[in-house]
């Protein structure tokens, strides 16, 4: 079984995942009614992923014994600027989700709880595959700037994207 103190900030980091999951499917829906299927796909695809991060979390929790307890999801935004603005508050966010698991480290480490320890590592790579990803988007927005036929091409290159199901069992 966990510690109080870990299993409530698992918890908490459920409850960001799955927050993160309502957040890239408004932004998917924006940019669905924009006319941007490619980018819609591209936030439809982190939305799966960010669910499947909640339910990793949550089976984790299951195995060891403890007790999973979900809370309302805060209300998130639900229109963009501009593509650029939405890649750039996904950024953001995805930096908050790293404190979130760096901290998470922290007390798995502090309570001196190995095995929480080790699944959270696959988290920890996660994220960094999630800032480079997000960050190679906003350095090619910046350099296409607002050019209708650059959105157009990166656009149909983001539709290609696939979802990869992850393993979501508790290690």
């Amino acid at each position: 079984m966990l510690s109080k103190r870990l299993e409530d900030a698992i918890n908490k980091q459920i409850n960001a995942e799955l927050w993160s999951a309502y957040l890239y499917l408004s932004m998917s829906t924006h940019f669905s009614s924009e006319g941007l299927p490619g980018f819609a796909n591209w936030f439809e695809v982190q939305f799966h992923e960010e669910q499947e991060h909640g339910m990793k979390l949550m089976n984790y929790m299951v195995a060891k014994g403890s007790k999973v307890n979900l809370m309302p999801i805060d209300k998130v935004d639900t229109s963009w600027d501009s593509v650029l603005s939405a890649f750039e508050d996904t950024l953001a966010h995805e930096k908050v989700v790293t404190g979130l698991i760096n901290n998470l480290v922290s007390i798995a480490r502090e309570e001196k709880d190995f095995a929480t320890d080790n699944v959270l590592q696959w988290f920890v790579s996660e994220q960094v595959e999630e800032e480079d990803s997000v960050q190679t988007i906003i350095d090619a927005l910046n350099l296409i700037g607002n050019k209708g036929h650059a959105i157009y091409m990166l656009d149909k290159e983001l539709g290609q994207r696939t979802h990869e199901e992850i393993s979501t069992s508790a290690v």
